[in-house]
């Protein structure tokens, strides 16, 4: 039987036994299995790691393991630009746009307030989010490690909290989106694009009461959902305020 020492750093300690020391895992294996394969034998989703170094140098995820390796995970560098080459994969395209497991809905809205294209549907099967993330070039958003291992997936993070905004601000941190928040671009029912729309065009979908409070309207492109100023945009504008003023995100 071989061994390796592989120790993972940062936040991948989350995903391994709370009994592992200082995110070092003795490893032991037969044959020389690809790296990527025993970096998920411990728990570790490969999307979430960018950078693999064996007795210092950098390796892609086809590597072989062998016995004696000394070896450090790293996942995405939020202050640090590693060296060209080095790392596993490039950045997702932009704008990012995502792809959401069936157990994310309330985060979906929240990120379809913030103006963010995020698909999402309670129906999607795991083998459809996989496609959809690798064929549309999307980040995968789960829960789910097993979800996030496919092979397929090439972009996708492991939501730590299990509460929608904490989720939200997570996701805004790791991809750094604070800037490119856009509120109330997007229907949040299905989402599409929302544009603005004269009141008389959309005045017989109108309660009476907001026929004669409200002037400004804006209307999705996809579903025709009507959205204007009511009580619940100035909860959503709170929300949204608090979120972006939320310590750490700059």
């Amino acid at each position: 039987m071989n061994t390796a020492q592989i120790r993972f750093y940062a936040d991948l300690s989350f995903f391994l036994p709370h009994s592992t020391s200082r995110g070092l895992v003795t490893y032991s294996f037969r044959g020389e299995p690809a790296i990527k394969d025993s970096i998920e034998a411990i728990g570790v989703p490969h999307p979430e790691v960018e950078l693999i170094l064996v007795d210092g140098a950098a390796v892609h995820f086809e590597y072989r393991l062998r016995d004696g390796d000394r070896v450090s995970v790293f996942p995405h560098f939020r202050n640090l630009t590693p060296g060209e080459g080095m790392i596993l994969r490039g950045p997702p395209p932009e704008p990012v746009r995502f792809v959401l497991d069936i157990h994310l809905g309330r985060l979906a809205d929240y990120l379809r307030l913030l103006g963010f294209d995020s698909l999402y549907q309670n129906t999607y099967e795991d083998r459809e989010l996989a496609r959809i993330a690798s064929s549309e070039g999307r980040v995968l958003l789960s829960r789910d490690r097993g979800l996030l291992k496919r092979s397929e997936v090439q972009w996708g993070y492991c939501l730590r909290s299990s509460q929608p905004r904490e989720q939200v601000l997570e996701v805004l941190l790791r991809y750094r989106l604070k800037l490119a928040v856009q509120p109330f671009a997007r229907c949040m029912r299905c989402n599409g694009r929302l544009e603005p729309v004269r009141k008389e065009v959309v005045l017989d979908k109108l309660p009476l009461s907001v026929q004669n409070e409200q002037d400004e309207f804006r209307r999705c492109q996809e579903c025709g959902q009507v959205y204007w100023r009511g009580s619940h945009f100035e909860r959503l504008s709170a929300f949204v305020e608090g979120l972006l003023s939320a310590p750490g995100l700059d």
